[in-house]
């Protein structure tokens, strides 16, 4: 029976476009600190597989980390998956989280991999950005997935209107986003570093985002490990492929591959929960830089739980992230 799930799972990534009568691909922002870990690497792979795949339409790809590789990383993925012009913002706030990676592999990847961005100054600010995209884009339409800081996105909940909209940021989202799928948090309560890095943000964009929210929690992708089968593809080439060549084996930690944090929530973003996941719902409450979790079947809340072995789920998430690109 597993087999034959599985086996319908990676059809169905497979279908042709022409074959998902009425189905529209979901316009998406990616919002990442890629940088500090690297399963953004394999999550910004998945969106890319899962757009040539006619599921997603990406919009825009913000760094919520201001760290100078992270800019020039994104637009060799983005080229790489023949999107060399999907556009990029950064935060330009004094107080933005710079991160590395003790891995150095953004280090790695630059000097590889050509490049038309050189820093993460360089990009436009992501509250412009983002206020921009979400004024063009139909009401109700666009779905957030944020796989790091929370710092773009409280910096938008503050916007003013501007000539992109004479809205405020938060009834700018209120019009233009469906929901906002986040890589944070640890339920039903623990501490976790998308959260903590910059909890200010946090707080307020979990206490006052106006539209539903799903949360993949730490324990979630913790459970499903990626990179091993990628990495030992042997007709397989391309940077996603050589972060976690290089990343794989740095710490002990790692031996059988990465844990699956961002690439769960672009997986439930783009195609939905089910059937991998089931969802909890409530309110996310904080204290300090730990999370805690309030019950409410009625809330516009959930967290995902775990209802496919997480095997089959690292096998899906794989396939997607093998995906060969366009050059």
């Amino acid at each position: 029976m597993k087999a034959l799930l599985l086996l319908f799972i990676l059809y169905s990534f497979s279908t042709p476009l022409s074959a998902q009568k009425n189905k529209k691909p979901v316009p998406v922002i990616l919002d990442t600190d890629l940088g500090p870990d690297y399963d953004d690497v394999g999550a910004v792979a998945i969106l890319h597989a899962l757009a040539d795949k006619g599921e997603a339409r990406p919009l825009a790809i913000m760094a919520s980390n201001k760290n100078e590789f992270v800019a020039p990383c994104i637009n060799i993925l983005n080229s790489w998956f023949g999107r060399p012009d999907l556009p990029i913002g950064a935060p330009k706030g004094a107080g933005a989280p710079s991160r590395g990676a003790t891995q150095h592999w953004p280090e790695m990847l630059v000097k590889k991999y050509p490049h038309t961005i050189k820093t993460t100054a360089e990009v436009p600010d992501a509250v412009q950005l983002y206020r921009k995209i979400l004024a063009a884009e139909p009401d109700h339409s666009v779905t957030i997935i944020s796989i790091g800081f929370l710092t773009n996105l409280a910096n938008l909940l503050a916007s003013a209107p501007d000539n992109y909209s004479g809205l405020s940021g938060r009834d700018l989202v209120s019009k233009k986003v469906t929901s906002l799928v986040s890589m944070a948090g640890r339920f039903p309560e623990g501490r976790e570093y998308n959260i903590y890095i910059d909890s200010t943000a946090s707080e307020k964009v979990f206490m006052h985002w106006p539209t539903p929210v799903f949360f993949s929690g730490w324990e979630v992708g913790q459970q499903i490990i990626t990179g091993r089968q990628l990495v030992a593809n042997e007709n397989l080439r391309g940077p996603v492929k050589d972060v976690f060549a290089w990343c794989i084996g740095f710490s002990g930690a790692d031996l059988n591959g990465r844990m699956s944090w961002d690439e769960t929530a672009v997986l439930m973003g783009v195609m939905g929960a089910r059937p991998w996941f089931g969802l909890h719902r409530g309110h996310i409450l904080f204290n300090g830089g730990a999370d805690k979790w309030d019950d409410d079947p009625s809330a516009n809340q959930a967290y995902l739980t775990m209802t496919m072995p997480a095997e089959e789920i690292r096998a899906a998430i794989e396939a997607l992230m093998m995906h060969p690109g366009k050059q």
